[in-house]
């Protein structure tokens, strides 16, 4: 398996923080990684369901083979979060700034019902 080198300077270029740029590709990235298994595991098992009538047991099945050299061919989840991200098709926000404004308007809720 080859290695595919990923220039660095393209974040800074784009204006985005490295280190938070690898963050966010990586939760993509597993974000991706997940969805394939559950469409995997979902093709794999109506096949299995298949075979089961016909009760094979050792013998290799020709259409999960297929599949699993289908999804070895597709690209790697870690090669399609990084293009998002460099296309800019990624959005990401902090988890402490939606905290803040949450308790800054439950103050102000607490502050008005105070008042009446």
């Amino acid at each position: 398996m080859a290695i595919k080198p990923i220039d660095l300077e393209l974040f800074h270029t784009e204006g985005m923080n490295v280190h938070e740029s690898i963050v966010v590709a990586s939760k993509r990235a597993r974000q991706i990684n997940e969805e394939l298994k559950i469409e995997f595991n979902q093709r794999v098992e109506l096949i299995t369901t298949k075979t089961e009538t016909e009760s094979e047991e050792n013998d290799i099945n020709p259409d999960q083979l297929k599949i699993s050299i289908e999804f070895e061919q597709r690209p790697k989840p870690t090669d399609v979060a990084l293009q998002e991200l460099v296309d800019r098709k990624l959005e990401w926000r902090y988890k402490e700034k939606e905290e803040i404004v949450v308790k800054e308007e439950e103050e102000e809720e607490a502050a008005e019902s105070e008042e009446e």
